[in-house]
């Protein structure tokens, strides 16, 4: 039978009563899209949603994104195909509890724990994903500050579906370019960050039958030859610091706008892109293949305390 023996049962983040042990934690961000990342190389704790979404709470927990949970990819009944290319799974969670296949901005980070913990150093590792494994280069860092050295994900190839897509804002439409990185994303450019509106709300997006889950909208500005500013609504979240793969939707969309075709010219496009949050640096390269660089950052470490290691009954169900 595939999945943890029976024989060691999982420890609870949480448990009903009083906590068996104290669990570590970390807070790490890039370009402020921040996790909790729980070591946990055997995998022998059970997150629940409910833990994830308590510890993600920003008022009543430590706060963050999402939850990065990093396990050993032979530890964990999801990651051990992957165990033979990528000894580590990053075991995803959204800030809601749900799972998800990958996160751009989170690949860094937990690559950057790697770095903190002794498990890996500057160069090549792979990281095991619900989406595949990921190569990640760790650069080199300085005699000041060795662990701050960027970090370049390889986050796969970029899909171009023809359909003519209109975003509308506050009245205002305008065309958007429809640029797929494994999740749906509509890349308008205007002429002013601001004519995105407040971006609590999703934007109007037609016709609305192409994006029947929802989209990420993009709104990008140039700043430069290659260089754009950006905002984005990520769908179900509102407009957030950073998005690792809308930064490379907007990439693309803007090389083909300027006539930029890898595939074509045989050459990579680079493109600089900031966020809110700070700067990513993307790169398509000829065989289709996006880079993204940036940095990642662990802020603090401790152990997460008593308050969120109880378990009420009534969470329980």
């Amino acid at each position: 039978m595939d999945g943890v023996s029976t024989a060691q049962p999982q420890r609870h983040l949480q448990q009903t009563g009083r906590p068996t042990a104290p669990v570590t934690f970390l807070k790490g961000h890039g370009t402020e899209n921040d996790f909790v990342i729980v070591p946990d190389p055997d995998n022998d704790l059970d997150l629940s949603p409910q833990d994830v979404a308590r510890l993600c709470d920003r008022r009543a927990g430590i706060g963050a994104d999402g939850v990065l949970h990093v396990v050993r990819s032979a530890a964990h009944p999801e990651a051990r195909r992957y165990a033979d290319r990528a000894e580590w799974f990053m075991d995803y969670r959204n800030a809601d509890g749900s799972v998800a296949e990958m996160c751009g901005n989170g690949v860094r980070v937990f690559a950057r724990y790697l770095q903190h913990a002794g498990h890996a150093g500057p160069g090549e590792l792979a990281v095991a994903t619900r989406g595949g494994v990921k190569r990640v280069h760790i650069a080199k860092g300085t005699a000041d500050d060795p662990d701050g050295g960027d970090i370049t994900v390889h986050m796969g190839r970029a899909l171009l579906p023809e359909e003519s897509v209109t975003v509308t804002v506050d009245g205002r439409s305008w065309p958007a370019r429809h640029v797929d990185m494994g999740n749906p994303h509509a890349v308008a450019f205007v002429d002013d960050l601001d004519h995105a509106g407040q971006l609590y709300s999703a934007p109007a997006c037609a016709p609305a039958a192409v994006y029947p889950h929802g989209v990420n909208v993009e709104f990008v500005v140039d700043r430069g030859e290659r260089h754009v500013a950006m905002r984005v609504h990520e769908r179900g979240s509102g407009e957030t610091r950073s998005c690792g793969t809308g930064a490379c939707a907007v990439a693309v969309a803007a090389a083909r706008r300027d006539g930029a075709d890898p595939s074509v010219t045989g050459l990579p496009v680079t493109y600089t892109v900031d966020l809110p949050g700070g700067r990513l640096v993307i790169t398509e390269r000829p065989d289709g293949e996006i880079e993204m660089t940036g940095p990642a950052v662990i802020v603090a470490e401790g152990h997460i305390g008593a308050a969120l290691l109880v378990r009420s009954e009534t969470t329980d169900g």
